[in-house]
């Protein structure tokens, strides 16, 4: 995730690049505030008794061209999340050379599939939205543009950044692979299933770990995959691209990105960090305790990880970081905590469970909370562990002043609460929320705080755009592996494996935390539920097991994938959002991911856990 240190060339590919760059980020920018306004306008409309019918499809509409746009000024930036560990640990002239094959695979993968996206945009012209009656093609555009647009980006920064012998090695060693995989495309078809192994991990893990951005490695091996060993046709990749992308939950992410910036631009998070350092900041470790207690808190609320831990990180990190936590110690507890939080209400994917397979929401949503609590109780003793003995750097502070730095925080303090009860009163959706913490912390920036930098305003929006593109961009590639999953038929087949396995429900529900934890490296939890949910549950409940303790152990399981690296796609959302490379946090979240993993194996073993409090 760190960016590559080249000095760029100026030139032709410097003025054309800054033509095209600026553009494209103030584009993006005003995509970010006009989601805000058109969201906020849908929240007050609806409150007035004259709900906008257009509100949620003007948003989405929008969204598409926000997640491309900032795919392409996070490419510009150098912002997309990638794994350097390989490449911080060669010599400066093999990193030059790692580097121009990073944007030179990049680019391969974007002209690959830009004719495909254009196919894909132009299909979608004869669907017409139901409330504003426009072509959809409107929305799909986004796609073909934004790849147009970071193939440009993706030339000047190899022309910029490095020499012509290198341009030209990084452009042809592409080219040779895919002809050498083309000219072998009969053999693939003959593989059958060995083919994932191939192309999903094979070329997918190799391009992670040769420092390619994450999201282009992920699309390489889906592109390989469907290409060289299917007859599907290209644009289905392009059209499993804009689903993942294109969920309105999603749209959380960049607002609670914009909101954690806007937390910590408005003072609000230095009162909230001083009153919690006034607290807890003598014990050793105390904010780390904070961390896991503040996203339990907010779990839930906007309906995605990711943007759980960007309300969260901007907060505490900067005060934890000079406390003297370890970067890398941070994104890993912002991972773990990640994890632990799946199963606390009101969850996305505890509601796709419901959807799916006819249990009750509201028995999942009861039995959620306990399980959490246990998974978080094991990140705290992993706290308690690593700084035992060792005190904090600050003194305690004496009760008059933790009373006076509390009653300065109340207002920023109560932000969490403001959205968690907007969303259970039904005031705003999950995806609704996010703006009402903007307007909050906005108003309290300017009235309580009187803290309020115009000034950083469009850079912070930019900057929001920068970071929900990359983070966007890596769901949607993933979205396309996992729908290359479904169509070998890997799905149905994990299923009758399951099925046949002897022991009864204690062996089946054994068997199912590892299965769950690859799934959720891979597929995530919605697209895994969707999949399996249907074939699995009917089979735990013929078992014996009970319907929500068997979902708590299953989610679970997924968020411990979903956070595990190298596939889990959540761990490096938690680094973009954190600003640390990838390498540096996966020494210290093995412990935290051993704490979860023992949690899961206590929940599936007491089933009480996960169903003392449902109605008899």
């Amino acid at each position: 995730m760190t960016p590559a240190q080249h000095a760029p060339r100026g030139g032709p590919a410097a003025w054309i690049d800054a033509l095209l760059g600026r553009p494209a980020e103030y584009a993006a920018a005003a995509l970010v505030l006009l989601e805000v306004l058109v969201l906020l306008a849908g929240i007050v409309a609806r409150t007035l008794g004259h709900p906008l019918v257009w509100s949620d499809e003007l948003a989405s509409m929008l969204f598409l061209w926000l997640a491309m746009l900032g795919a392409v000024v996070a490419l510009r930036r150098d912002e997309h999340m990638r794994m350097s560990a390989l490449a911080a640990k060669l010599r400066q002239a093999w990193r030059a050379r790692l580097h121009a094959l990073s944007l030179g695979a990049s680019l391969a993968l974007l002209l690959f599939i830009a004719w495909p996206a254009w196919q894909f945009a132009r299909n979608q012209q004869i669907i017409t939205t139901p409330a504003m009656g426009l072509s959809d093609m409107w929305r799909a555009a986004a796609m073909p543009v934004g790849i147009v647009l970071m193939a440009l980006v993706a030339l000047l920064r190899l022309l910029r950044e490095c020499t012509p012998r290198r341009v030209a090695g990084a452009l042809a060693l592409p080219l040779a692979l895919g002809l050498l995989l083309w000219w072998a495309r009969p053999w693939f078809e003959s593989l059958g299933q060995l083919d994932l192994l191939i192309f999903l991990v094979g070329i997918g893990a190799g391009c992670v770990l040769a420092g390619i951005p994450i999201a282009f490695s992920f699309g390489l091996a889906a592109f390989s995959y469907l290409a060289l060993s299917t007859q599907t046709p290209l644009q289905i990749l392009v059209g499993r691209m804009d689903e993942g992308m294109s969920h309105l939950i999603l749209l959380a992410v960049p607002l609670f990105v914009f909101l954690g910036l806007l937390i910590e631009m408005t003072g609000m998070a230095r009162a909230m960090v001083d009153f919690l350092a006034g607290l807890l900041g003598h014990v050793g470790g105390g904010l780390s305790y904070v961390l896991v207690g503040a996203m339990y808190l907010v779990s839930g609320i906007s309906g995605s990880k990711a943007a759980d831990m960007a309300a969260i990180a901007p907060a505490l990190f900067p005060e934890m970081q000079r406390l003297g936590t370890p970067k890398g110690e941070l994104v890993a507890l912002l991972s773990a905590t990640g994890a632990q939080t799946e199963t606390v209400p009101p969850s996305l994917v505890l509601i796709t469970i419901g959807s799916v397979t006819g249990v009750s929401i509201s028995a999942l949503f009861t039995g959620g909370l306990l399980p959490a609590l246990v998974t978080g109780l094991g990140l705290c003793v992993v706290i308690w562990w690593r700084n035992r003995g060792r005190g904090s750097r600050r003194q305690r502070a004496p009760r008059r002043e933790v009373l006076r730095l509390g009653l300065v925080a109340a207002p920023a303090l109560a932000l969490p609460f403001v959205i968690r009860a907007a969303v259970v009163d039904g005031i705003a959706t999950a995806t609704e929320v996010s703006t009402l913490g903007i307007v909050y912390a906005t108003a309290i920036g300017l009235a309580v705080y009187r803290r309020f930098d115009w000034r950083r305003l469009v850079p912070m929006l930019v900057e929001t755009a920068s970071l929900s593109g990359a983070i966007l961009f890596i769901i949607g590639t993933a979205t396309a592996i996992a729908w290359g999953l479904t169509q070998s038929g890997f799905s149905g087949s994990l299923a009758q494996a399951m099925a046949s396995l002897p022991g009864g429900g204690p062996v089946f529900l054994a068997a199912s935390i590892p299965l769950f934890v690859l799934l959720g490296s891979v597929l995530e939890g919605i697209p895994a539920m969707v999949l399996f949910g249907p074939l699995l549950f009917p089979i735990a409940q013929q078992l014996g097991i009970h319907e929500v303790h068997y979902a708590m152990v299953v989610v679970l399981s997924m968020g411990l994938g979903l956070f595990m690296p190298p596939l889990g796609v959540g761990y490096y959302a938690a680094c973009a959002i954190g600003r640390v490379a990838p390498e540096e946090g996966v020494r210290p979240l093995l412990g935290y991911l051993a704490a979860l993993l023992a949690g899961i194996v206590v929940v599936a073993a007491v089933p009480w856990l996960s169903t003392g409090f449902l109605a008899r």
